[in-house]
């Protein structure tokens, strides 16, 4: 142990004895904890337990180096965050046990779960994006100049992963100060380190985006916490991001059921030798700055704390099962707010109707943040943020890095620090990069925990452009299916803007789809001002007694024109407007009329929303139909881009042959 301990080199400066006694007392707790939760364990009374044996260092480091009002976003192995934060340890336990005193009500287990009120952000098992939304807070904080720094961790294996390196660029191209904490344990799961990656330290990625970096020992407390707390300090005073990697190792398992049969036993000799509770305690007590009977009397009090705690969880009641608020929790309460239009209007395509509504908001929201590629001086591929830039300036009209998935997360921290965000991916098709953040973040952030994720990503879509198989879907069928999310597809100028200022209004989610063949082609007259249009209330822009024709976007153009040609045909025309949340009522009560229904989408077949929606009329209104329900849709192939193939295969000129068909049927 001596010639270990050399390694060691503890470093009081001007620190109190108080300060440094509870860095030992907090790393003591969390250990203790984890102690009592491998026990119940083994007794099978919690389900699952990622052990940071061997790490606290780390995470009551950190912790303890940061403000309390500060934002912290942790892992899986940082148990330390959370109790030296002071969150009482019967919530923990419930947290972990599945009850309500937790922090998801039972729908997520051990320590995906964050809390506003200790102003920690939990993590999602993809790891990455959690680097992305430590990014939105730590701009919120900027944009706010309020002084603040942000830490977030993430592990030497989760370093692999596209979002490590969108985020880290993110944060140096615009000096967020943020502190990225590398875990290096030498293993990701059971994947050593020379699998991971080729560099002899992972500090010296820093150096390739421009930032700060420093290695750290990270089973020393007063280095960790020492070099932490200087830095947090220098950071409030001038915003940048600095990379940290924390050199420690992982005496358990990946999660107790993977073992350690795969690390080398010299290894674990080696690190047991190294732990950072055993080495700080000698310390102290060779100092003269803990006693012995202090030590087993604090260890003592602890113990008492966790076993009161423990019997608390162990009295309270299993989370009431309550299929409305399964339901109703899945999105944040939105409480829409009708805001009529003005009599003065003007005539506008619908894409200067969708740049007058941003204007509206961004008016409105004096902290809403528009993210993007090439959105500020250049206005956008489209031009719809053209003039942006100097009505409201660049912090709040910001041009992006090509990184999809960071910027989505980073618009999910904005939301966490209350700051609105709407980003524009250039095109639909690239939101395929983001996919991640949207479905498994965005979507399931309010059930998971009640955080509103108050984003809206517009979506410019659609084929009849020529612009080929990476440009032209509309992919609004990705989102529909995920809980959480709102998607909305307007077709005409004036719904645009009033849905979008809707969409910027309610605290979800929204995915704003924007056609780009009706950007230039489609004009209406569109109200002045701000005025706003429900979610969940479709148009019935013609009314007959023969067919119920149901559309949204391009598809509704096409049913117009098609009618316009077959005057015999007395229809309903229904245009969703928006697709979730979806008007059942006002498709049920036309099927009903009509008898017959005939259900266009761009979208390919299998799998778009005529599917479902078919489904649920045949459910719901089969005794009212006098004829098998109709879909026509688009191919079943990627979208070409040669005039005469993109118009082979897009719904549009099949739509006439159908619709008489099922007329005459």
């Amino acid at each position: 142990m001596a010639e270990e301990k050399l390694l060691f080199e503890y470093d009081k400066k001007e620190y109190s004895n108080n300060l440094l006694t509870s860095l030992y007392f907090k790393m003591l707790k969390s250990r203790l904890i984890e102690e009592k939760m491998l026990i119940l364990l083994r007794q099978g009374k919690i389900s699952k337990w990622f052990s940071g044996i061997g790490q606290e260092a780390i995470s009551v480091g950190v912790t303890a180096a940061l403000d309390k009002n500060e934002y912290i976003l942790p892992m899986h192995r940082n148990l330390g965050v959370f109790t030296s934060r002071d969150i009482p340890l019967y919530r923990l336990f419930s947290q972990w046990q599945g009850k309500s005193n937790g922090f998801t009500n039972g729908r997520d287990r051990s320590f995906h779960f964050g809390t506003q009120e200790y102003n920690v952000v939990g993590m999602i098992s993809h790891l990455g994006p959690q680097l992305g939304v430590a990014c939105g807070i730590a701009l919120g904080n900027l944009l706010k100049n309020n002084n603040k720094a942000t830490a977030v961790f993430t592990g030497e294996g989760g370093t692999s992963e596209g979002d490590f390196h969108e985020a880290l660029n993110v944060a140096s191209v615009w000096s967020l100060p943020v502190i990225f904490c590398i875990e290096n344990n030498g293993y990701g799961l059971s994947t050593p380190t020379r699998e991971q990656y080729n560099c002899k330290d992972l500090a010296d990625r820093g150096s390739g985006y421009g930032m700060e970096s420093h290695i750290i020992d990270g089973n020393n407390v007063l280095e960790v916490y020492d070099k932490v707390s200087t830095l947090a300090e220098s950071i409030r005073q001038k915003p940048r991001p600095v990379l940290l990697e924390f050199k420690t190792f992982r005496m358990r398992g990946h999660e107790e059921a993977s073992g350690t049969k795969y690390v080398p036993e010299e290894l674990m000799q080696h690190w047991s030798l190294k732990d950072p509770i055993d080495n700080y305690k000698e310390y102290l007590i060779e100092n003269n700055i803990l006693s012995i009977v202090d030590d087993l009397q604090k260890k003592s009090t602890i113990k008492v704390e966790i076993e009161e705690h423990w019997q608390l969880t162990n009295e309270e009641e299993k989370v009431q099962v309550d299929l409305n608020k399964e339901l109703q929790d899945v999105y944040k309460t939105f409480d829409f707010r009708r805001v009529d239009p003005n009599h003065t209007t003007n005539e506008l395509r619908l894409i200067d109707a969708i740049s007058d509504g941003l204007k509206e908001g961004m008016r409105k929201y004096r902290d809403l943040v528009i993210m993007g590629q090439d959105v500020a001086d250049y206005g956008g591929v489209f031009k719809i943020t053209e003039g942006f830039l100097e009505e409201f300036g660049k912090d709040r009209v910001r041009n992006t890095p090509i990184c999809e998935s960071a910027i989505i997360s980073t618009a999910y921290g904005l939301s966490v620090n209350n700051i609105k965000a709407v980003i524009e991916m250039q095109f639909a098709d690239f939101v395929s990069s983001g996919f991640n953040p949207i479905v498994n973040l965005l979507a399931k952030s309010n059930y998971r925990w009640g955080q509103s994720a108050d984003v809206v990503v517009r979506m410019p879509c659609g084929g009849g452009v020529g612009a080929g198989p990476f440009h032209s879907q509309t992919n609004e069928a990705w989102f529909t299916k995920t809980p959480g999310l709102k998607v909305v597809y307007p077709a005409f100028p004036a719904d645009a803007k009033g849905l979008l200022l809707t969409s910027l209004e309610d605290p979800n989610p929204v995915l704003f789809f924007e056609h780009k063949a009706l950007y230039r082609s489609v004009r209406q007259q569109v109200p002045d001002g701000y005025y706003t249009i429900p979610f969940g209330k479709a148009a019935k822009l013609k009314e007959g007694d023969q067919i119920t024709i149901i559309s949204y976007g391009a598809g509704v153009h096409w049913a117009l024109d098609t009618l316009e040609s077959n005057v015999e045909i007395s229809a309903d025309l229904i245009d969703l407007r928006t697709l979730q949340p979806l008007d059942i009522d006002t498709i049920f009560e036309s099927v009903k009329k009509t008898g017959k229904v005939i259900i266009l989408q761009e979208d390919s077949m299998f799998g778009g929303i005529a599917s479902d929606i078919s489904a649920m009329i045949m459910e719901n209104c089969f005794e009212f139909l006098d004829a098998p329900v109709k879909r026509v849709s688009s191919l079943e192939t990627p979208i070409p881009f040669e005039t005469g193939l993109e118009s082979q295969y897009l719904a549009k000129n099949r739509f006439e042959k159908e619709l008489i068909e099922l007329y005459r049927y």
